[in-house]
């Protein structure tokens, strides 16, 4: 898929956390918020010492621990209005995607984005 970015986005995170397949995490609190970002969970690992927010589709869940199914990196893309992207997955109000210029994956909300092409 095809997308133009269509509003700002500025990632808060400058140090993401970046998981493997078969990591164990400690789940934390759930994403609650006006957006309608469901299914995201805040997670802590301690080796490397990282936190961030995890989808809940990527983790086998038990009591307060979790084990990671997938590799995952929780980095977002700054962008700028007009710029292109290459999406690459849909999840929970957010697409994982490739920058076209500068070739940076990374998250961008959907709500800054119109999609141009499949």
């Amino acid at each position: 898929m095809i997308a133009l970015v269509v509003k700002t986005h500025v990632s808060h995170y400058p140090d993401p956390i970046t998981l493997s397949k078969g990591d164990l995490v400690q789940i934390g609190r759930r994403y609650e918020g006006p957006e309608g970002w469901d299914n995201w969970l805040y997670c802590k690992r301690s080796s490397p010492d990282q936190e961030g927010w995890v989808p809940e589709q990527i983790i086998q869940i038990k009591d307060e621990t979790g084990i990671i199914l997938e590799d995952y990196c929780a980095n977002e893309l700054n962008v700028e209005p007009g710029e292109r992207l290459i999406g690459l997955r849909e999840l929970n109000g957010w697409l994982w995607c490739q920058h076209e210029t500068t070739e940076e994956l990374g998250w961008v909300p959907l709500a800054n984005i119109d999609k141009i092409s499949e």
